[in-house]
């Protein structure tokens, strides 16, 4: 069926095609639903939508189900799995076709799983791919533009979002629940009839005396009449959020105090999110898969606190996605860090040097000099290679963004083999 999409796409218009897509997706999707069964009808199912945080939302929530009890699976932009026993996704992908997905389904009903958290993007909801599955609890973390490349507006991007919320809301348990810290958060609460909102410092779930740390981060959660003490394994205010947004989620689902408070702690970390890498090396280096002007907002607002020396960030940005956010991706980047490093991000057939000046022309105009400090290096892992080799003592941090946890980088001739943490360690050990 993709290969026959693909056949088509060559030959109609982009603009035609677009058009005629959602309903091919929605006839793939009742077809898949048919021949499985509708696998997911009398599951408990969790979905988790938003521009940035989905991923760490949805593997927080899934391990505090499976550390309380319940037989829960999750399907993510990284893993999927049952319980304990999660494989990793190596798809450039975060909600699988239709296909796909409700085979997994059909398999995890199989195996006995209650509960399913499911991470869910706007492309899948404007695509009618998850259709037949009966959402009941609704998560959004976040919605900054992004993927507008695809839906055109940010007020299509927000809607497709928004369907998710929908579908909670014919449901006759569906709940919402809704980042209060976000514009776009009074949107999403008319679109279910019970919900509840998180937020730091604000919301019905808030966290206060947050701390914040190079590992992690230790907060209060004030919900109602219940304090949670919360510590989380991977660092970042936003992290704090994504963890709030967990919590509400427990709270609906019936967890005890304890249960939230070990479910969260439970987690070591998430492939690809804010992963530390170390190889014995005296600086900090992060993996991060931050690839959005609000992802890189966020980052580096916990990152440059914590950096007492030079901070150098090397990313990219993909061909045939969103161009308009280059330029706004290499100011972000510039107005934080000592130096950024320009590269390659899954250029695909786009002229990568054509990306890297735009990146760069929004790190010009907040001062950034060619040679100086900022530097074009179009081959990945020459780039990472340099900026190791930039920083020297304790107090500087390397953060490498955009690829996280896959396992391939798309080029012109097609798609190659990698593993940024893993060629990060390599590096780290020929610098030593």
């Amino acid at each position: 069926m993709a290969n026959f999409r693909k056949t088509v796409k060559k030959i109609i218009p982009v603009n035609l095609f677009r058009q005629i897509e959602p309903t091919g997706h929605l006839l793939e999707s009742v077809v898949a639903n048919i021949r499985y069964g509708f696998p997911s009808k009398n599951m408990h199912v969790i979905g988790v939508t938003g521009t940035n945080g989905k991923t760490t939302t949805t593997f927080l929530i899934h391990r505090m189900l499976t550390e309380a009890g319940y037989k829960s699976a999750m399907m993510s932009t990284v893993a999927f799995g049952i319980g304990n026993d999660i494989k990793q996704q190596n798809e450039h992908v975060t909600t699988a076709a239709a296909g796909k997905l409700q085979k997994q389904l059909r398999d995890f009903k199989r195996a006995g799983v209650e509960w399913l958290v499911l991470e869910t993007s706007s492309h899948s909801l404007a695509q009618y791919r998850v259709w037949g599955v009966p959402y009941q609890i609704a998560v959004m973390t976040n919605v900054t533009g992004d993927h507008l490349d695809y839906h055109g507006t940010f007020d299509n991007y927000l809607n497709a979002k928004k369907r998710l919320f929908k579908i909670a809301g014919k449901n006759k348990h569906g709940f919402g629940v809704v980042n209060a810290d976000d514009s776009s958060s009074a949107e999403f609460v008319k679109c279910v009839p019970k919900t509840m909102t998180y937020g730091i410092g604000k919301g019905q779930v808030a966290a206060s005396d947050v701390k914040l740390s190079s590992d992690g981060s230790t907060f209060i959660v004030t919900a109602g009449q219940d304090k949670y003490n919360i510590s989380i394994n991977i660092p970042g205010e936003f992290n704090v959020s994504n963890a709030l947004a967990a919590i509400t989620v427990g709270r609906e689902v019936g967890l005890n105090v304890e249960q939230i408070e070990n479910g969260i702690a439970a987690l070591e970390g998430v492939e690809g999110r804010m992963s530390v890498v170390s190889e014995g090396q005296s600086f900090k280096v992060i993996v991060d898969f931050a690839s959005t002007p609000d992802a890189f907002d966020k980052l580096f607002e916990s990152v440059r606190p914590a950096t007492k020396g030079k901070l150098v960030a090397v990313f990219g940005s993909a061909g045939r996605r969103d161009a308009s956010k280059r330029a706004v991706q290499g100011k972000i980047a510039s107005r934080y860090c000592d130096e950024v490093v320009l590269t390659e991000e899954d250029d695909r057939d786009v002229d990568g040097n054509e990306i890297l000046a735009q990146i760069a022309s929004g790190a010009e105009k907040v001062g950034k000099i060619k040679d100086k400090d900022m530097f074009l290096i179009l081959d990945r892992e020459e780039a990472i290679k340099f900026a190791l080799s930039r920083v020297s003592n304790a107090d500087d941090t390397v953060v490498l963004l955009g690829k996280g946890h896959e396992k391939t980088i798309e080029r012109a001739d097609g798609e190659h083999c990698w593993n940024e943490i893993e060629i990060a360690k390599k590096l780290l050990k020929d610098l030593a």
